[in-house]
């Protein structure tokens, strides 16, 4: 390339840098680009139609490209080029498959709602004022993560360490590091467990608190299974428990979950309220408590699932398929999608079969009451035909009224454009007529100049002619 030395430099230091960004931007969304499909079944009839008039309306440009243009050639290129883009829109629904797209009778009852941690939108996350903030608004269950402390009491912790949920960098800074089940309870209970939430606003809600909730929330601490389980047998709700297993140097490392079973038989709640969500040991759970909901997070075969006692399968809503789903409900398994948040996604999930999803969001879930949209076949057909009918029609329309508006242009003399220009002043063809005029006084110039040329060359020989050769009566007149 012939550019600067510091040119090159530059594009090579942008190269590199656009490599790291998207190399960067694919491992952050590694398991959000999954949700492209899913948005495209909740958008994509929409987005046609959307699509359709943003080409119809380009009509009006390539009509007058077309129009303008003396070359054949180029007239072919531009309508062949819009219309293999046009017929490609027209045949895109072809592709498209939305589960929204259904008969209504088919549409299942509405997903229940399982609290993700409680309501972390309202109240910081695992604390008991999340929990009570979320059955408020009627969920269907509540999901929490257990683990065990160093002298064996059951507790809510989702992260491995105290760092981002409590302020243990002040109160122990030197154990800040340290797995939060290797502390005692009698520590754990001393940390606040709701600062962070007020400092951070993890999801810009904190802000809308009243007044008596944020110093609510200030003052949480790190809450027990034990008072979980005592708020959801007073409300009749499941609870979804995801225990965490401990470390190897753990006094309870073989133990944890006989203690986290034997605290669920001893709260008093009925065993089909609780869903467990553990692969360890889970021979043992259905033992001490046959009547527990065992929970899977992993998709398995039928056969394998009916063995382990298998009734309910938690997946991320990008890991399951409308076939698995449907697959799964013939053959008597649940579906649990997480973490649903959006009206939209949850939408789509309700079409899909879904029987319930967890949410960070049960506050704005529970008030969707119907799937955003739902169309059957033959509505959908109805309305791809006629948006296809009417951008054909306008299309046709504006090709032909380009032809005509400036078709006539090109066989206009240099009067005509100028009158043209006189009595429609400020339209578009005022700009096209004054091209055309400039370029034909150009040519009479050039022919002006020509002619000119030639007479002028005729003169000055003849004007030679006469000074250098003097004529008789000249001559005798001198003389």
């Amino acid at each position: 390339m012939n550019i600067h030395w510091l040119h090159k430099a530059c594009l090579s230091i942008i190269l590199v840098a656009t490599v790291i960004a998207m190399t960067s931007i694919e491992q952050m969304w590694e398991e959000e680009w999954d949700m492209l499909l899913i948005s495209f079944q909740a958008t994509a009839p929409f987005l046609h139609i959307g699509a359709l008039a943003a080409v119809t309306m380009l009509a009006w440009i390539i009509a007058g490209q077309f129009a303008r243009s003396e070359k054949a050639m180029f007239q072919i290129f531009i309508i062949i080029a819009y219309l293999a883009v046009v017929i490609a829109l027209y045949l895109v629904p072809l592709t498209i498959s939305s589960p929204c797209i259904m008969e209504k009778k088919d549409l299942g009852p509405r997903p229940g709602i399982i609290g993700h941690q409680g309501a972390p939108m309202l109240a910081p996350e695992n604390t008991l004022m999340s929990f009570q903030r979320a059955l408020e608004h009627h969920p269907f269950g509540l999901e929490a993560d257990v683990t065990i402390s160093y002298d064996g009491v059951p507790f809510l912790m989702h992260d491995k360490t105290l760092r981002r949920t409590t302020n243990i960098e002040k109160v122990f800074p030197e154990l800040s590091n340290e797995y939060s089940s290797m502390m005692n309870w009698t520590d754990l209970e001393r940390l606040n467990a709701g600062e962070w939430y007020l400092k951070t606003d993890p999801f810009w809600t904190a802000s809308s608190l009243s007044a008596s909730d944020s110093t609510e929330a200030g003052n949480q601490s790190i809450c027990k299974l034990t008072d979980l389980l005592q708020l959801a047998k007073e409300n009749n709700s499941l609870v979804l428990l995801k225990i965490h297993p401990l470390p190897s140097d753990h006094p309870h490392y073989k133990s944890y979950i006989n203690i986290t079973v034997r605290t669920i038989l001893e709260s008093g709640i009925s065993q089909h309220h609780v869903m467990w969500l553990s692969d360890q040991e889970r021979y043992l759970v259905r033992q001490m408590a046959p009547g527990i909901q065992q929970v899977s997070g992993s998709k398995r075969d039928l056969k394998h699932l009916r063995a382990q006692g298998i009734t309910v399968l938690h997946l991320r809503y990008t890991d399951i398929q409308i076939e698995e789903i449907r697959e799964y409900t013939a053959g008597n398994i649940t579906i649990n999608a997480y973490t649903v948040n959006e009206p939209w996604l949850f939408s789509v999930l309700w079409c899909s079969g879904v029987q319930s999803v967890t949410s960070e969001a049960s506050h704005i879930l529970n008030k969707v009451p119907f799937p955003i949209w739902l169309m059957t076949p033959d509505e959908y057909y109805i309305v791809w035909i006629a948006s296809d009918l009417i951008s054909f029609t306008v299309i046709v329309g504006i090709f032909i009224l380009q032809k005509w508006r400036l078709g006539n242009i090109r066989t206009y003399n240099p009067e005509q454009i100028m009158l043209s220009a006189a009595v429609r002043r400020g339209s578009r063809d005022v700009r096209i007529m004054k091209e055309k005029l400039i370029f034909s006084e150009i040519n009479n110039i050039d022919t002006n100049i020509e002619e000119l040329s030639l007479c002028s060359e005729g003169r000055y020989d003849g004007f030679a002619n006469d000074a250098v050769t003097p004529t008789t009566n000249d001559k005798t007149h001198m003389s």
